[in-house]
């Protein structure tokens, strides 16, 4: 089987899941919080500032685990909760500056490579395997949304 053949992507794929899931575990535990700290994080990082109501979607945790989580992350110096803009009625959690000041050596070091290895993938290629890689997460997503009903 070649590295062409959907098997052998799909499995890498799954082998790079699967390694990253160690990574994260060696993070949080490296930040003394727990794996879902830990994904209220990546996804305050990668969207920005999120209700509490949408975090806890993203999580699959009620509104009282949702609270427990970020009054944690607050104390602890990861968030902080201000008014929401245009509702007066929520409240945005958003990472703090203290935040991106405590990404361990190692995390920038990963976060360096994926970027060294994003670019050493030839220009023709960079389309089909970003398709790829949003195809995979869009059926993630799905996946977990279904799994959740």
């Amino acid at each position: 089987m070649t590295a062409r053949e959907p098997e052998t992507m799909a499995a890498n794929l799954q082998r790079f899941g699967l390694a990253r899931d160690q990574m994260r575990s060696a993070l949080a535990s490296g930040a003394g919080i727990s794996q879902t700290d830990l994904d209220a994080l990546e996804h305050l990082e990668a969207d920005g500032p999120l209700t509490q109501r949408q975090l806890g979607d993203r999580l699959s945790l009620t509104s009282g685990a949702i609270t427990m989580l970020v009054d944690r992350l607050e104390a602890a110096g990861w968030v902080w909760r201000r008014p929401h803009p245009s509702d007066r009625r929520y409240v945005l959690v958003e990472l703090t500056q203290h935040a991106g000041e405590r990404t361990p050596a190692g995390l920038a070091a990963y976060h360096a490579q994926i970027q060294a290895i994003a670019a050493s993938v030839p220009a023709p290629h960079r389309d089909a395997i970003a398709g790829f890689l949003q195809a995979a997460a869009d059926a993630a997503s799905s996946a977990a949304a279904e799994l959740r009903r």
